[in-house]
């Protein structure tokens, strides 16, 4: 005969250790023989079943298979009874889920309530709403496992008896339940968020609860897994991220018990392997896809199925094969990523690339795990496409007028299709230049008043040092610094500020250290210098760091101008437009049929107006930032005309966005870059002056269009009427080219404006 307690037993004991649960145990034996039978019937199936008190949720009974999900298995929390299940007193079921599940465990239980609150006291019948029907998946703990397992449960509460203790309290009161026709309540209850506002007007503390809850679940971790996973693949951020490569690798390993994971993608005739293994993210290795002909990549997208490797040493033909099983790997299961293909040839599929999940044993992965994998394709086929969508789209920063172009092309490659070039044909170019006058000059001469600041401290360090101690080698440092000061006086290039600095580093201050020991007014001098030269540089900066300012504030000044301009330009019509910012500012403008249909000539030359307007704006806000005294710099502007429209393309192999497509265009990016310093064919000067708008064209008919705009300028106040005209002497490849000069007005209401403001401020 067995020694185990018998289940009259159980409830017996549990009835003398807990007097003021008599109740309780009352109401559970009514239910002992359908229990018994029950649990007899499980015995060891996956059906989770618990017995819980009403309100703390403390557990009084739970089968094998709750049980062992809970990690109490072989604990003193529970005993065995003959009947094969166990007993448990005092833990509530709440102290086993996540925080972030306990409150909805708690919602559901009030709605169970709700419904029979209603039912009881309001005779309002809510099944046809099934509340009782609700499931709650939960993540629950377990000290045995290192992730927590989830489970889909049900609450059984028929059992329950509820009284309400002061019965003039209604929570429902200001609703009228018993008013409304059924219909009408109804629709009223199906709102979103109705019921559970409802349930959580409950005053809990005004009923008394008496029976007994069941718990009714089953084990849903893989397939809640699977789904996390699934959110996680299909979510906006690439799968390509390493942060998300990692979560998705940490994932994966949990689903399928694995140590690594791997993506292999195909790129023309080379393929990129990622690897994640041992808790890192390996360095992409690139293989030519005839070397993987032979390997079990091509096996799995030749047959397009999972593809189960048992043991990698058993078949291991080409390098890459050899590579993992030198990472130590033994078995595989390859996850193929196919699209349906279209080409002239007619329907075929594309492959998008191959998951791998990695195990250190051999024989790890079996049908169940196939199958699982099997489950995945679909999510992981989208966040491959997306991620070589996003791949493409973020090559540039894409303008917004041609981001169309890029997503198309990205769409179509996320679906396997062949890479096609982006071209917009016959689009009409827009160039133009504000270039500072003279910067390298000015520079170089910041470079020349710093460094002769800072030989003149060293030679006082010298004067000094001479001064104090009879030395030969100081008497002909002291000379070398004179000579030096000289030659910085004649003239400064940007090599030399490389070797000055150099030359006062090696030749003066190695002997700070022995200096500063030779008198007090050694001492002064070499704490002068270094004073002068505290800073990043560590040297003296002072013209320099104003040279850089100024030129930082006309550039930002000039992008706050374009960016201006450019919002009004953009409702004209949609263009791309790409601006560079070094010595001033240019800008290349795109427009045409081919990025937006709605173009006319209409829209083109209101763009060719508009651009001139721009360039007068950058010019008065120079003008004002002279007058303010914050620059002592100059600019020259210049628009390049060509009516001939050009084709552009992107090509992905330069850090440009765009370059011309054909022989016939290249000689407009020639003039592009040789235009800037071009000469007057007669008075042998620079075609572009400071404070004055250049117009460079070929044709007469693109004068005559230009010569109304400059009309049309000087009316508005923008440039002076006089138009100083000549032809550009010859450019390397490049001939006939003629010019047009206008004077830029300032603004004389802003400049007026500012010398008021500055006469009241003094």
């Amino acid at each position: 005969m067995s020694s185990e307690p018998s289940m009259e037993q159980l409830l017996e004991a549990l009835a003398a250790q807990v007097p003021s649960k008599s109740a309780e145990i009352e109401g559970l034996k009514t239910w002992k023989q359908d229990l018994e039978r029950l649990f007899q019937f499980l015995g060891d199936r996956r059906v989770l079943i618990a017995v819980m008190e009403p309100g703390t949720f403390a557990i009084r009974y739970g089968n094998a298979a709750f049980c062992r999900l809970a990690g109490w298995e072989g604990t003193p929390l529970v005993t065995q009874s003959n009947n094969g299940w166990f007993a448990e007193a005092g833990i509530s079921l709440l102290e086993l889920f996540e925080d972030g599940d306990v409150k909805m465990a708690e919602q559901l239980y009030r709605r169970h309530l709700l419904h029979w609150v209603f039912k009881q006291f309001y005779q309002i019948d809510l099944d046809s709403l099934r509340l009782l029907d609700e499931p709650l998946t939960a993540s629950m703990k377990n000290p045995k496992h290192r992730e927590p397992k989830f489970i889909e449960f049900w609450l059984g509460s028929e059992q329950l008896k509820i009284t309400r203790i002061d019965s003039k309290i209604d929570e429902f009161a200001d609703v009228r339940l018993k008013l409304m026709p059924l219909a009408e309540l109804e629709a009223w209850l199906m709102q979103p968020n109705q019921l559970a506002n409802l349930a959580d007007r409950l005053n809990l503390d005004n009923y008394l609860v008496e029976g007994l809850l069941l718990l009714e679940g089953v084990d849903v971790t893989v397939q809640e897994q699977i789904r996390r996973l699934t959110q996680l693949l299909i979510d906006r951020n690439s799968m390509l991220r390493p942060d998300k490569f990692e979560r998705i690798d940490r994932c994966l390993r949990s689903l399928f018990h694995a140590d690594g994971t791997l993506l292999l993608r195909p790129d023309g005739e080379q393929a990129q392997l990622l690897v994640a293994k041992d808790d890192q993210n390996l360095q992409p290795i690139v293989y030519s896809m005839q070397s993987l002909e032979a390997s079990h990549f091509f096996k799995a997208t030749a047959a397009n199925q999972v593809w189960n490797v048992p043991d990698l040493r058993r078949e291991c033909e080409t390098e890459c094969d050899r590579a993992l099983r030198k990472m130590g790997t033994r078995s595989m299961l390859l996850v193929p990523l196919a699209v349906k293909s279209v080409t002239r040839e007619g329907c075929g599929l594309r492959i998008l690339g191959v998951v791998g999940l990695l195990c250190d044993r051999p024989n790890q992965f079996n049908n169940i795990d196939a199958q699982h994998a099997q489950e995945l394709i679909p999510a992981f086929i989208a966040a491959l496409r997306q991620a070589m969508q996003q791949r493409f789209t973020n090559i540039h920063n894409i303008h917004p007028a041609v981001e169309w172009r890029f997503a198309q092309e990205a769409e179509r490659r996320s679906w396997g299709l062949p890479p096609e070039t982006i071209v917009f044909a016959e689009v009409h170019p827009l160039y133009g230049i504000s270039d500072i006058r003279g910067s390298s000059d000015e520079r170089n001469r910041a470079i020349q008043t710093d460094l002769l600041e800072q030989f003149r401290l060293g030679l006082a360090i010298a004067d000094a040092v001479c001064q104090t101690q009879t030395t030969h080698l100081g008497e002909q440092m002291r000379l070398d610094l004179l000579d030096y000061i000289e030659h910085l006086k004649e003239k400064v290039t940007v090599d030399m500020e490389v070797r000055a600095a150099e030359y006062l580093n090696e030749r003066l201050e190695v002997y700070f250290d022995y200096f500063v020991q030779c008198g007090p007014t050694v001492l002064v001098a070499v704490e002068a210098y270094r004073a002068a030269c505290d800073n990043e540089h560590n040297c003296v900066y002072s013209d320099r760091t104003r040279y850089d300012q100024m030129l930082n504030l006309i550039g930002t000044k000039l992008q706050e101008i374009w960016a201006r301009w450019q919002e009004k330009m953009q409702q004209i019509i949609p263009h791309y437009c790409d601006i560079e910012c070094t010595d001033g500012i240019d800008h290349m403008i795109y427009v045409g049929k081919s990025i937006d249909p709605k173009f006319s000539p209409f829209h083109l030359h209101s763009l060719r107006y508009e651009q001139l307007r721009a360039i007068c704006d950058c010019a008065r806000t120079v003008f004002r930032l002279q007058a303010e005294c914050q620059i002592n710099m100059e600019l020259a502007h210049l628009v390049l005309v060509q009516n001939t429209t050009i084709d552009i393309f992107h090509n992905e192999n330069t850090e440009k966005m765009f370059d011309v497509k054909g022989t016939r265009d290249i000689r407009y990016e020639l003039v592009k870059k040789r235009i800037e310093k071009a000469v007057d064919q007669d008075a042998k000067q620079r075609i572009t002056q400071s404070g004055m708008l250049t117009v460079v064209y070929s044709t007469e008919d693109e004068w005559e269009e230009y010569q109304q705009y400059l009309r049309y300028l000087s009316r508005e106040g923008w440039v002076e009427a006089k138009v100083q005209t000549g032809m550009v002497e010859s450019l390397q490849g490049v001939s006939g080219l003629k010019f047009a000069r206008v004077r830029i007005l300032p603004d004389t209401k802003s400049l007026a404006e500012y010398r008021e403001v500055t006469v009241v401020t003094e």
